[in-house]
């Protein structure tokens, strides 16, 4: 197992990064980050939706330029890409037409390599990751697994100094993603890989806490760090260690806490129309409140205990939990989330008894919704465009989060009978319209 110095490999100071809004506006993402990534060490990034997570790390890379602050590679200010630094990607990136070989020897074009010193440190660098054997296959014939394993070796294959991970193991099933995060770690442990430092971005609490020596977390809008947690846990990590849990129940904590200094905000004003929403399906948060409010639970659970019950991995847990803290059918305090009056109500009843709460509850607390009916009742044939609302919201959120929290709302609206959507016209209507069309 590596130890971690305080020599720092790449030094992030007082990062800023703002994008541009449709309105020309600029929309800041990261706000004074000032973080150093240290020799021999795994340092995680961890935050929910919004948080800059992956902007931070394409910055941390030379990918990307800040609008304010500077990145230090090895004390030197960082203009661009370098050759000591990698990047794993979330999505597999492979070229299609290539084999496996020639992906990998990709890697170093930039390099300037003689063929044979090429092919030689490709060939290593697949023996390395477990994929000798596949060479001449092509990015079709491989399963998702696989061509991830494609996109370690490619990034091995420079022997970086620092690898840059961007969710790597997201995008596979649970099974395949535990075996390549343990075959990592297992190389990691060995001093197999060529790399000093890693900086792995992820929203999996878990994930975090097994890989990494270090964990900053980020809050949202725009992201700034609100917590820098070493992991004195020693290697190989178990999830059922009690100092695991304690550990997870810590983040959860950190996560779930909601600042109310200025500039620390997690989401815009504009009165709360422009609120980012989390995607939480009325069904998944009908099953949780029911799971919650029935034995052993009886209302309250912390989310750890709360991502066993109901064998979800904790990310899946935060955006729901969140969405009945915003709708007031709970409360999330210490990790802990606790069922509100309402919540309970809304638990025991039947069908029309939780369509009423629900919608009561989304006229109370969600303004966006009540926006949308509002906009809706005034106008002459009672529909609006849903372009009318994505433009609102893009004035105040990124385009990513403005998409999001319009799919949300309308789904809780649908249920709520609040107001109606049709996709293919792209056009919200009130229900009274189309009970008149119905009619007709």
């Amino acid at each position: 197992m590596k130890t971690p110095d305080a020599t720092a490999i790449i030094d992030l100071r007082h990062i800023s990064m703002a994008f541009a809004k449709p309105s020309g506006e600029p929309l800041q993402v990261l706000g004074d980050i000032d973080v150093s990534l240290r020799n021999g060490e795994i340092l995680g990034l961890l935050g929910r939706s919004g948080s800059g997570k992956s902007t931070l790390l394409r910055i941390a890379g030379g990918l990307i330029a800040p609008t304010a602050g500077e990145v230090l590679y090895r004390g030197a200010p960082l203009h661009g890409p370098s050759e000591g630094i990698a990047v794993v990607f979330q999505t597999f990136a492979l070229f299609p037409w290539l084999t496996v070989l020639e992906n990998v020897e990709a890697g170093l074009d930039a390099l300037r390599l003689s063929r044979d010193d090429a092919r030689r440190r490709a060939e290593a660098a697949i023996d390395l990751i477990g994929l000798d054997g596949f060479q001449s296959a092509y990015p079709r014939e491989l399963s998702g697994g696989m061509r991830q394993r494609v996109g370690f070796a490619r990034a091995l294959v420079t022997e970086p100094s620092v690898l840059l991970m961007d969710e790597p193991f997201s995008a596979l099933d649970v099974l395949t993603a535990e075996t390549l995060r343990s075959e990592f770690l297992d190389l990691w442990s060995r001093r197999q890989l060529p790399t000093k430092s890693v900086l792995l971005v992820t929203h999996n609490i878990e994930e975090a806490v097994l890989m990494c020596d270090r964990i900053i977390i980020l809050s949202s809008h725009p992201g700034r760090i609100v917590a820098d947690i070493p992991v004195a846990l020693t290697q190989p990590r178990n999830r059922l260690d009690a100092a695991f849990h304690e550990l997870v129940d810590q983040i959860y904590s950190v996560m779930t806490a909601h600042p109310t200094t200025p500039g620390h905000a997690t989401a815009p004003s504009y009165g709360g129309v422009a609120r980012a929403l989390p995607m939480a399906p009325v069904s998944q948060l009908s099953g949780l409140m029911e799971r919650l409010a029935a034995p052993p639970c009886h209302g309250c659970a912390s989310l750890a205990r709360l991502a066993t019950i109901l064998s979800s991995p904790a990310d899946n847990i935060l955006p729901l939990a969140e969405a009945l803290r915003i709708l007031g059918f709970a409360e999330v305090a210490g990790g802990t989330l606790e069922l509100s009056e309402t919540g309970l109500a809304f638990a025991r009843g039947g069908t029309e008894e939780r369509k009423r709460l629900f919608a009561e509850q989304l006229r109370r607390r969600v303004p966006l919704a009540s926006h949308i009916r509002l906009v809706l009742d005034e106008r002459e044939g009672h529909r609006a465009p849903r372009l009318r609302f994505e433009t609102e919201l893009e004035d105040h959120l990124t385009r990513h989060d403005a998409e999001r929290t319009l799919r949300t709302v309308i789904g809780w609206g649908r249920y709520a009978e609040l107001f109606s959507y049709d996709d293919h016209h792209r056009m919200f209507a009130a229900p009274a319209v189309d009970a008149d069309q119905g009619a007709r």
